[in-house]
């Protein structure tokens, strides 16, 4: 049984109103493939659906919303304001995309996530679970924004990334490759976490930070500035690698540890406890530095050596 008729002659797009059988008038479609007559779906207001575009089961397209190409609105899902959906992509579940968002390429949207402002949700990339992408964020390729995560600001996702969890990128961040922000981590600022790095627990990354390679930053670590962590490095717990600080190779930063100024930690070497390495210093090969010890100007640690306690290494010795 049908439950709208189309009224008028075709406007300069070729789309024709639409009128339920109780005489409300609708938004514009192309041809009836384009509105389903099962379901409460409906197109409203002065939307449009055209091409072989798809409004089917309970979705709901309003506002001045466009709905295009071979994209599939369904399920619950609502599609609004100047929104477009557009390409191969779908909306479905609960979803919603509203205000000047666009979902294109062969994306998908679904769930109970929101794409709302002037987000970007494009090629083969994924949003669901509750997540959010607002602002003028970008979610591309094969990226996946899930669970409750929230990409915003002027943030861009690509590649295989994937951000979840209750984590958040937002300003200029980026975050790329196979990289994986989770937990209620926190990628902000310029700073960028691409190829195999993952950023969980509580960690920051912010300024112009970069974390690459396989790295890791995890619990309650920051990484600032325009510090670097990269190779296998792991930065954890209460840890903060700042200003041009480097963290490389399979090194490690943990506890309560600082690394900061020009210094770089680097090899197999450990930084922890309350441990400081700041200025040029360098530590590196198997060196251990912990307790409350401090290394600092252009001091050396290396080799197999220790250094604990309350010792102060600076000047250009080596240890």
């Amino acid at each position: 049984m049908k439950k709208y008729e189309l009224i008028g002659s075709p406007n300069s797009d070729g789309l024709r109103r639409v009128r339920n059988l109780d005489g409300k008038m609708g938004g514009w479609i192309e041809s009836e493939a384009n509105l389903s007559h099962e379901g409460s779906s409906w197109v409203a207001d002065n939307a449009k659906v055209s091409g072989f575009a798809q409004v089917s089961g309970d979705a709901q397209v309003s506002g001045f919303a466009q709905v295009s190409g071979n994209s599939w609105v369904f399920g619950k899902a609502k599609v609004s304001g100047f929104a477009q959906v557009s390409g191969n992509s779908w909306v479905f579940g609960k979803a919603k995309v509203s205000d000047n968002a666009k979902v294109s390429g062969d994306a998908k949207v679904s769930d109970d996530a929101w794409v709302s402002d002037d987000a970007q949700v494009l090629g083969d990339a994924q949003v669901f679970g509750n997540a959010k992408v607002s602002g003028d964020a970008w979610v591309s390729r094969n990226a996946e924004v899930s669970v409750d995560a929230w990409v915003f600001g002027k943030a861009k996702v690509s590649d295989d990334a994937q951000v979840s969890g209750k984590a958040k990128v937002s300003d200029d961040a980026q975050v790329s490759g196979f990289a994986q922000v989770s937990g209620n981590s926190w990628v902000f600022g310029k700073a960028k976490v691409s190829d195999n790095a993952k950023v969980s627990g509580d960690a920051k990354v912010s300024g112009d930070a970069k974390v690459s390679g396989f790295a890791q930053v995890s619990d309650d670590a920051w990484v600032s500035d325009n510090a670097k962590v990269s190779g296998d490095a792991w930065v954890s717990y209460n840890a903060k690698v700042s200003d041009d600080a480097w963290v490389s190779d399979s090194a490690q930063v943990s506890d309560d540890a600082q690394v900061s100024g020009n210094s770089w930690v680097f090899g197999k070497a450990q930084v922890s406890g309350d441990a400081q390495v700041s200025g040029f210093a360098q530590v590196s090969d198997n060196a251990q530095v912990y307790g409350k010890a401090v290394i600092s100007y252009e001091a050396r640690v290396s080799g197999n050596a220790k250094v604990s306690g309350d010792s102060w290494v600076s000047g250009k010795l080596l240890v």
